[in-house]
This record gives structure tokens, sequence and C-alpha cells, in this order.
């Protein structure tokens, strides 16, 4: 049976709140003046509002003269009394906001606007106080470390300079963006990387706004496989063949496609589903990609790009942290980096706030030409957990099967970069070669003219 949270218990809590200071502080954070009977939230609302602006709770004599609430001074209370009362006014705060958020979600429901329902319904389910006093940094620093590195974080990408760079790989709940502009192979690093982790035994899904779940999968059938597209369109059996042999051994994978404009919401009810229908754990999710997706927590305008995609990406980094996955998707970046060869985050399309949010970005750099070359470069823009700002990484891409590989710490030292490349060859060059000048030639004049020898002989004679 439900406890009826009525006046005289809600009296109470005000009485307690004023005989402890302490007890409020620890209850400051759900502390709601809307939650309490008609006739106490004025002198709820004046408590709230006198701490907050002079730092100390008020009086009685303050509350009755203020409000006309009459709360009695109470004796002194053993430390049960204090724990009943913390226990109690979070379970009677959680239920009052409980009952607010149902209201509130049935007109949101009547104007046919179902989004922010779920939102307000878990914000107030997940009310509690603060009872998780975090890390004790000096108490166990071994543990402390390997619980950071052994909890399912550091997950190789499947190129080893990246991993290199990010000391280890990608971590689970962080949020990992690959910018770059049309055309430059976002959704095919995306594919790699989850290929590779497919092949180590990991299992996701791939969702994609943009592409075909046909396409997608043909792309990935040809990474797969090392046949181009067109020779898997003439030997179909042969590439089903190759698919189903490393399937067996590799983690499961699934391409959903979804419309554009869909929403966290959606992702989420998804991979709630996948997990049911299936059995099986969710360890990656690519989001094919970000710019593509709306918000669910707040109505914006989809031309205002850096408030919609501030929220996107901070949707997207929390549906991450909530269940504990691998998390990567792509950006788009504008039109002021198309002759770039080195980007920052001015260069990101909808602006910093996505940066900001994300805990790694990298740039994809890469042309026509570089294609064709069998290359691309990963500049990474951002890292939370690493000094690898600024650095490049060159990888190997085969034009034909769209694998993109990693040639190697050594290749990567001795081979300069293609913007390396370019900037030398805009540079102008000068090469002067100087002998030792022990090895130069003396220079010597002989003096054999008579009349010269008359005068140097008529010149020591006037200085005698």
């Amino acid at each position: 049976m439900a406890k009826e949270y009525n006046a005289d218990i809600q009296h109470l809590f005000l009485e307690m709140l004023l005989h402890d200071a302490q007890s409020y502080v620890r209850v400051q954070n759900i502390y709601n003046s809307e939650n309490f009977d008609r006739n106490l939230r004025p002198a709820a609302a004046f408590i709230k509002e006198h701490s907050s602006k002079y730092n100390a709770l008020p009086t009685t004599e303050q509350i009755l003269a203020v409000t006309g609430l009459n709360l009695k001074p109470l004796p002194e209370q053993a430390q049960g009394h204090t724990d009943w009362f913390l226990e109690e006014f979070e379970q009677f705060t959680r239920r009052k906001e409980l009952e607010r958020a149902i209201l509130k979600a049935a007109d949101l429901l009547e104007e046919g606007d179902f989004d922010p329902v779920e939102k307000l319904i878990k914000d107030a389910v997940q009310i509690s106080l603060t009872k998780d006093m975090g890390t004790d940094y000096f108490a166990d620093p071994s543990a402390r470390i390997n619980r950071y590195f052994n909890s399912g974080g550091q997950v190789s990408t499947g190129w080893p300079q990246l991993d290199r760079l990010l000391y280890g790989g990608f971590s689970r709940g962080e949020l990992n963006i690959f910018a770059g502009g049309s055309g430059s192979g976002k959704s095919l690093v995306m594919m790699n990387i989850a290929l590779s982790w497919v092949q180590s035994g990991l299992s996701g899904v791939y969702i994609t706004l943009e592409l075909s779940e046909e396409l997608t999968s043909l792309r990935t059938d040809a990474m797969l496989s090392s046949m181009s597209t067109k020779d898997i369109r003439k030997d179909i059996d042969t590439t089903a063949l190759k698919v189903k042999m490393v399937g067996k051994k590799s983690g499961n994978y699934q391409v959903k496609g979804m419309p554009a404009q869909s929403n966290i919401n959606d992702i989420r009810a998804y991979l709630k589903e996948y997990q049911i229908q299936t059995g099986k754990t969710v360890d990656f999710v690519m989001i094919d990609y970000l710019d593509l997706l709306m918000p669910v927590s707040a109505k914006v305008s989809p031309n205002d790009l850096f408030v919609k995609d501030k929220y996107v990406s901070e949707e997207l980094r929390n549906l991450a942290k909530e269940l504990q996955m691998l998390m990567v998707t792509a950006s788009q970046l504008n039109r002021s980096a198309v002759e770039e060869i080195e980007f920052d985050h001015s260069h990101i399309s909808g602006g910093i706030s996505k940066i900001n949010t994300a805990d790694n970005v990298f740039g994809i750099f890469t042309s026509r030409a570089m294609r064709e070359r069998g290359r691309y470069q990963i500049q990474c823009m951002k890292s939370r957990s690493s000094t690898g700002v600024g650095q490049k990484i060159d990888l190997e891409y085969n034009i034909e099967t769209m694998r993109i590989t990693d040639p190697g710490l050594d290749s990567a030292d001795a081979a300069p970069s293609p913007a390396a490349s370019i900037m030398n060859q805009i540079k102008s060059k000068s090469s002067v070669v100087s002998e030792p000048v022990d090895n130069a030639p003396k220079i010597t004049a002989g003096v054999e003219n008579n009349k010269l020898k008359q005068m140097l002989a008529g010149l020591k004679s006037t200085a005698k």
C-alpha cells in the first residue's frame, strides 16, 4: 500500500528541515516547494528563497511573520530520526514529481507532442539523494587505474597508428566524431571500423540515415570479401560463401536504415527491441550521421545548426554512457574546409557545439587523386584522453574493395603525409654549395712591367 504524505507529514518535514541545517543541505538538490500542499507552499518557498539569498535558514518567527505558518522548534533528535527524514523526503519528492510529470505528459499527448514524454517520466523516476561519494583518489591507485583500463574501454580501432595516438583506442561511453566534406569517405571510415570490431568478436549496429541498408551492406561485402562491387555482381555465390564463413567466427552485425530527422528515442527504442528479439548485447553503434538527427530534449529549428547539434551530440553521448557502449558518428565539414589541407574547429559544419561535447574528433583529409593513389589521412582535432591533437596518420585505401588499412607504424614514420608533400611542393627550395676555404685557389699577381717596377723603386727611395 502506497504511503499518503498528508499535510501533517509535510508540516513535520518543514519543521525537521528548520531544526537541522545539514538535513536541508543534503536534500537541497531535490527540494521543490511546488511539491507541498497549497497552504504549506508559501512557507516552503520562503525557506528556499531565504537560504539561497542569505545562506542561512530562516527562524520560525520569520516564517510566521511572513507566511503566517506556525512551525514549532523540535527537541534534539537521534541520528535515526535524521535517516528516517532523508528516506521519507526522497520518496515524497519522487512521488510528487512523478505525479506532476504524468499530468504534464497527458497534456503533451493531447497536443501530439510525444518525444518529451519519456524524458519527463524518466527524470521523475530517477530523482534521488546523492549517495555516491565518487572516487577516493588516494585510497587504491592501482585498482582505480585498472578499473579505467579494464572497464570495457580502450577498444582497438583496427588501425594501430590511431590506437597509438589514442593510447589504446576508443572507450565505451564516449562520443567519437569523424568529420569530412561531401564525398570524403565518412561512411567508409565508419564501415571499416565497424567491420574490424565485428571480426574481433564485438556485436553492434550500423544505423544509416543517408544510405540504404542494401548499399551499406554491399560496401561491407566488398571490404570483407576483398572483391569489387563489379566482381560481386558477377559472382554472388562466392561473395555469399565468404560472408557466411567470416560470420561464423565474428560478432553480430545489424544494419538498420532510419529516415532523416530521426531522434535519440527512435534509436534507443530500436536498440531495446533488437536486444529483446535477439537476446544479443550491443557493444557498439555507428550512426551515419549526426547532422541528420533531431534533438528530443528541446524543440529546435533545423536551421539553427549550433543549438540543434549541441542537443543532439549531448543526447548521443548520454546514450553511450547509459548503455556503456562504443559510439561513433560522423559530421559534415563546411565550405571553408574545401581548399584546406589542415582542419580545425572552425571547419566543422554547425559550429563548435558538437566539438565541445565530443570526446574525440577526427578530420578526414583526402582527394580524388589521393584515393586513386590509395591514400587517406586522419587528422586528430580533439582528444580528451590523449595528447594526440594536431597529429596525423596516413592510411592505405583500396579503391576496388573500399578497405582502409593501416600500412604500419614504420611506414607512417618514413613516408611523408600528403599534406606535407603538398606543402613541400609549394615552398621554394634553394641549395647553396660551399667549398672549404683551404681548397679555394689562391689569387697571385705577377708584376712584370718595367715602368711599374721603376715607379715602385722611386717610391721606396723617396720614403728613405
